[in-house]
């Protein structure tokens, strides 16, 4: 299996679950019996990959490294990033260059939450052999995530937050690149809302026909707003129906 480095973003400033974040990192809140990161951290963990990149912002930085350590408690080893400003996703990806010394990235954000095992979604990567690996979700409120477009069957596009969604997939927070994806993010321009934009990543991987996806499997949730953030809580402690998002 191709070499594989695991990257979980966990930067922003969160500020669509205020009050809970004016003093702490979102992803340090709470989802079942331990905080947010740990959840994404884990399944990485699970899926043999021990060596992790954690990007986070400023103000958080030492609440954020305090709380996870070495990564001793995991059974891996972080390395830490700090992103200076919200640039966006692909920006903060972008920062892991260095630590991904040409290898494989399985890229996670830290706020998604979803009972799915990626060894096996690592594997079925290997036996494609595509660029990048795409995870999908359908879910009941596309237009707040990267939408998936397609048109025949074939995936074509993502929509970065489409007030018209093109489909009610959503391209989840979970996404597997090879090295190339540092070149990509170095030739994007910011969005109309200041940042560079993962979808446009994506969109450049599909457009290249060097992408594949699958359906992630089991239940999935981001907690970045207060109803999702409740949801997610909910279906780690199997009170929510699986295979649901908010």
């Amino acid at each position: 299996m191709r070499p594989t480095r695991g990257v979980v973003l966990a930067g922003g400033s969160g500020s669509r679950l205020h009050p809970l974040t004016k003093t702490t990192n979102k992803h340090l809140l709470p989802v079942g019996d331990v905080p947010m990161v740990y959840h994404p951290v884990r399944r990485l963990v699970e899926a043999g990959i021990d060596d992790i990149l954690v990007v986070t912002g400023v103000h958080h930085f030492g609440a954020l490294v305090s709380q996870l350590g070495s990564g001793a408690e995991f059974g891996c080893r972080f390395t830490y990033k700090v992103q200076d400003r919200a640039g966006g996703i692909a920006e903060a990806l972008g920062l892991a260059e260095d630590f991904a010394q040409g290898r494989h990235l399985a890229v996670v954000l830290g706020d998604n939450v979803f009972e799915a095992a990626l060894g096996p979604v690592l594997a079925r990567w290997e036996a494609l052999g595509t660029a990048a690996h795409l995870l999908l979700k359908e879910v009941a409120d596309p237009e707040r995530y990267g939408v998936a477009r397609f048109v025949q069957g074939r995936l074509v596009a993502v929509e970065e937050k489409p007030a018209a969604p093109p489909s009610r997939f959503a391209v989840t927070g979970v996404y597997f690149y090879d090295a190339q994806v540092f070149d990509i993010i170095r030739t994007l321009t910011p969005s109309a809302r200041g940042e560079l934009e993962i979808s446009e990543v994506n969109t450049r991987y599909v457009a290249a026909g060097s992408a594949s996806w699958e359906e992630l499997r089991g239940y999935w949730s981001d907690a970045g707003t207060h109803e999702s953030y409740r949801h997610a809580n909910a279906l780690v402690s199997g009170h929510g129906p699986a295979g649901t998002d908010r």
